[in-house]
Formats: structure tokens, C-alpha cells, sequence
């Protein structure tokens, strides 16, 4: 956290050491952190936030403006998730109170996250987050240390990543091309391909709206699983199809053990789930 306590412009972000600083009414802070993990998996990105320390209490001291609640002040979010090896997968924004309110209002996304809302709610801090002065040089933040925070989304995703239906059930399809239907179930261990919808961005970029050129393979930057009843398929590819809008490719072994019948199949990208899908097994 850096509290803007620092007035002579030629002193801002001068100082290489650790600084320290107070919390005041209508001072400016931002704050800025690392992201490392989602759902346990390992990513890279930043969060930062602006803020304006407004202290509302409801019996304030002197110099804490007086309002019903108890408030710290007012901040809007900015979570930029990369993959670990730096390929940009989405952009959440969220504004909301610093206290007392148990959420922040999810009010957009890019990428992935392409026009999310939701919530999400207390940052806990597993250790306080270090409050600085903006007179301290942040490109030392990392060797000069801070907190670490966990913080749980509840998100509404305005499209989901969706399994194609076509008139003769999920395009799903054995290496042959041959659809899987009742009449050519899948085995275990057989490499399949799907074709689905909201995968998400891919590398090389494609604008929202463009078609996948020819030519070039256009992997899928976002994690991207298939379970079926439960068990997570191996992903051998995913990207987007070319000629198509929004369409995608994934390539996937059947895992091991699966019930002769049916088997329920379910495409996550970037955390998000779709709609299960039944497909016929052998």
C-alpha cells in the first residue's frame, strides 16, 4: 500500500529503503500486489487499487468524517491474470467500500471474463499488507516485501464455454471425424475432439468478432479441463477452429475407468464451467 503522504513531487518514489505512513481523511493510496495462484493453480498477474481513504465511523474522533456505518473509504479493483509462462488470459474490475461490506460488486471484465459481474469478498490478509509512503521507490517492492491476501469470487458469467450441439448431440468426434452417439460410443484412453463455444483469447490475438485466420495454430490461453464423470480427461490441444467466430477445438484423451453407458462430460476454461454434456461409452 502506497498512501499519497508525500507533497514535493521531486521526492515521490525517490526513496529506496521501506517507508512508512498514516492513515488520514482524504489521502490517496494505491495498492499494489502480485497474483500467484486461482483455484490453486499457479498464474502470474497484478492487482492494483486505487483508493481514497475516507475514515467514516459512526461516533467518529476528530478528522474521521461521521456516516451510519464504519468505513475505511472507497476503492475499485483491477485483477489482470496471466498463465505462468505470461500469456494474458483476463481482466476483472470490481469497486467497492474498504469495510464494512462482506462484498465488492464484480462490475466487468476483458478477456475470459468478458462482461462478468458478480462479487467477491473479504481480502483476507494471512499477513498485513505493509503500508508505505508514496515517497518509496516501488520497483523495490518485491525485495522490500508486503502482505499476502486470499479473496473468494462468486462469478456470473454472461456466456459460459459450451460443448456445439448438433442435430445428432454434442460435437463430439472420434479421430475418424465419426460423431460419438449411441451407435459409436467412446472407449477409455481414445482421443476425442470437441468443438465448443468461449474458450477465451488466444495466441496469436483474435479481435471479438474476427474469424481464426488460416493457416496458423491459435491455442487457447486460458486453462482450459474436461472431466468426464468427474474424472479429468489429458488435454492434448486447444484453439480456436479456423474460419469460424468464436469457435474452438480441443483435443482430449478419455481418461481410464469410465462406466460402459453413459458418461457425463463437462469443458472448464478459465475456471469456468459449462453445462455437462452426455455422451454414449463403451
Amino acid at each position: 500500500m502506497y498512501r499519497g503522504d508525500t507533497f514535493d513531487l521531486s521526492k515521490i518514489a525517490k526513496d529506496p529503503g521501506p517507508t512508512t505512513s498514516v492513515n488520514t481523511a482524504f489521502i490517496t493510496v494505491f495498492n499494489v500486489g502480485d497474483i500467484r495462484t486461482v483455484n490453486g493453480e499457479t498464474v502470474k498477474g497484478i492487482w492494483s487499487s486505487p483508493a481514497q481513504a475516507l475514515p467514516f465511523h459512526a461516533n467518529p474522533q476528530p478528522g474521521q468524517p461521521i456516516a451510519d456505518v464504519d468505513s475505511t473509504g472507497m476503492l475499485q479493483c483491477i485483477w489482470q491474470i496471466l498463465t505462468s509462462d505470461g500469456k494474458y488470459i483476463g481482466t476483472l474490475i470490481d469497486n467497492g467500500a474498504a469495510a464494512p461490506g462482506p462484498h465488492h460488486i464484480v462490475t466487468g471484465g476483458d478477456g475470459a471474463f468478458l462482461g462478468m459481474t458478480g462479487v467477491h469478498g473479504a481480502m483476507q490478509f494471512a499477513t498485513p499488507e505493509r503500508a508505505a509512503s508514496t515517497s518509496e521507490d516501488p520497483a523495490n517492492r518485491r525485495t522490500l516485501g508486503g502482505g499476502t491476501l486470499r479473496t473468494t469470487f462468486y462469478l456470473f458469467p454472461r456466456s459460459r464455454p459450451n460443448v456445439i450441439a448438433t442435430p445428432g448431440g454434442p460435437a463430439v468426434t472420434h479421430a475418424d471425424g465419426k460423431l460419438v452417439s449411441a451407435a459409436s460410443p467412446v472407449a477409455a484412453g481414445e482421443v476425442l475432439t470437441l468443438y465448443a463455444t468461449g474458450l477465451g483469447p488466444t495466441t496469436p490475438f483474435v479481435e471479438i468478432g474476427q474469424a481464426f485466420p488460416q493457416g496458423l495454430a491459435y491455442p487457447v490461453n486460458a486453462p482450459v479441463d474436461i472431466k468426464i464423470n468427474g474424472q479429468s480427461s489429458e488435454v492434448l490441444y486447444a484453439g480456436g477452429y479456423a474460419g469460424s467466430v468464436d469457435g474452438y477445438q480441443v483435443n482430449f484423451r478419455v481418461p481410464a475407468g469410465i462406466p460402459v453407458g453413459t458418461g457425463s462430460l463437462q469443458l472448464t476454461a478459465a475456471w469456468i464451467p459449462g453445462a455437462p454434456v452426455t455422451i454414449a461409452t463403451k
